[in-house]
């Protein structure tokens, strides 16, 4: 039988470590939808997804 070896706990996570600013969860949106765009299989949705990546690509350029 093999033998099993349990993983350490995951440190509870603090309030603070659980923030994230809003410039990255826009830098991980745009990303996310860059890569949703490329699967989706609807025309239109790939244009639905492909206009809110580049509304929110605008701002955040703007913003930083």
């Amino acid at each position: 039988m093999a033998e099993i070896i349990p993983f350490r706990p995951k440190p509870k996570a603090t309030e603070e470590d659980s923030e994230l600013d809003l410039l990255s969860a826009v830098d991980i949106a745009i990303r996310d939808l860059r890569d949703l765009s490329r699967r989706l299989r609807g025309k239109a949705s790939r244009q639905q997804a492909e206009d809110c990546r580049q509304m929110l690509e605008r701002a955040f350029n703007a913003a930083v």
